[in-house]
């Protein structure tokens, strides 16, 4: 009995050492993610936005945010959600109805350690003439 309970806490300390190197969470905070659409200063002619992205290598959630008419002066922040990578996950995208206005929107790349800095567009939707 005394050599299993032996056996067991050295193979949990050779687990415990070997496991942290295992676990170690990539740095991703020197990456950037390229936002792709609505490009930047564009003007979208209709209500039904589509948002996209490049990924980030080993990111495991997207932060993704929509303010109107910007985040200095928001007036509104109308989107602010967490894509995660998982096995629901559809890819770099997000799609959301807004009003006639104009916006700004922006993406940060996350993952259990690190995190990058918000790419950030500004785009104006108008689905009349004016």
């Amino acid at each position: 009995m005394r050599r299993i309970i032996l056996g067991t806490m050295v193979l949990f300390a050779l687990c415990t050492v070997g496991c942290e190197d295992l676990l170690e969470v990539p740095d991703i905070s020197d990456e950037q993610v390229l936002l792709l659409a609505p490009s930047d200063s564009t003007t979208v002619v209709q209500t039904d936005v589509n948002f996209t992205w490049n990924e980030v290598y080993e990111a495991t959630q997207y932060h993704i945010q929509v303010a109107a008419p910007s985040f200095e002066n928001a007036a509104q922040i109308v989107v602010d959600t967490l894509i995660v990578v998982d096995s629901l996950y559809a890819g770099p995208k997000f799609n959301k109805t807004l009003t006639d206005s104009a916006y700004e929107w922006r993406v940060k790349a996350q993952n259990s350690g690190y995190e990058t800095d918000f790419s950030l567009n500004r785009f104006t939707v108008q689905t009349s003439e004016n």
